[in-house]
């Protein structure tokens, strides 16, 4: 078992709710008996108290919308670090807390969306990317341009970028079916071409930040079971260099 932030809150809701449980159980048996009920320890107040309040934040967090924050630069322009991000947990299915065991929906991934999904390699630690190739693609980068079934991805020149680090870099438009949006380059850290084949069942994430992104062409594809949902908004943004709040960000649609 995977002890990360999702496992801890379904331990916490069991606990307190087996608490309130034993408790209201044990009560009417004292009051079955003629008995006067006993006081109460405070940990029991405590527990009925919390449980209903963890209950909803699991409900919500597990099957509705869960907050991100975004760590690194890999996705640099279209999220900073920095950014707190909300994701809807049921655009590709609801699933199970801690098993990710898909209950009901059958939504799939689309080419372009932003996915957070499980690392592969450490699936306790949660990792944002944009889906490039579907199951059964030919994923390849010639001359670092994302080619997809043999086909070069539309891509125009943005003009610079300054990264959050100061770092110049090159950025491109790229057009992968209707969907429109960033990329930077930063040629001192290329990764080298390749050609990928998705299998059936897994779906191949690269960061916007083509030559600052551990992703699916250092670690291979992800596998359909490791998905945890979609990014749609930005509900915060904190200026990591100048630690103020970056406003201009609050409430950003993502794509």
């Amino acid at each position: 078992m995977v002890f990360d932030f999702e496992t801890i809150l379904v331990l916490v809701t069991l606990l307190t709710g087996i608490t309130v449980a034993w408790a209201a159980f044990r009560r009417r048996r004292v009051k079955a008996s003629g008995s006067y009920p006993d006081k109460e320890g405070w940990w029991i107040e405590l527990c009925r108290s919390l449980f209903p309040v963890i209950l909803l934040v699991l409900i919500i967090r597990s099957f509705f919308v869960e907050p991100f924050r975004i760590p690194s630069g890999s996705m640099i322009p279209t999220l900073l670090p920095g950014d707190f991000i909300l994701v809807s947990k049921f655009a590709y299915g609801v699933r199970l807390p801690i098993t990710n065991q898909r209950l009901f929906g059958d939504g799939q991934p689309e080419r372009g969306d932003l996915v957070v999904f499980k690392y592969p390699e450490n699936p306790s630690q949660d990792y944002i990317k944009r889906v490039v190739g579907l199951p059964g693609d030919q994923i390849a980068f010639e001359d670092r341009r994302l080619v997809v079934n043999g086909e070069p991805v539309p891509v125009e020149e943005a003009g610079s970028y300054t990264t959050p680090t100061d770092r110049g870099a090159d950025m491109f438009t790229e057009r992968l079916g209707d969907l429109e949006y960033n990329t930077i380059h930063q040629l001192s850290f290329g990764h080298p071409d390749g050609e990928y084949e998705v299998p059936e069942g897994h779906y191949f994430m690269v960061g916007d930040n083509r030559d600052r992104s551990a992703d699916s062409r250092r670690w291979g594809p992800v596998s359909e079971e490791l998905l945890v949902g979609r990014a749609f908004m930005i509900w915060m943004s904190w200026d990591t260099n100048n630690n103020t709040v970056n406003w201009s960000r609050i409430g950003d649609r993502i794509r």
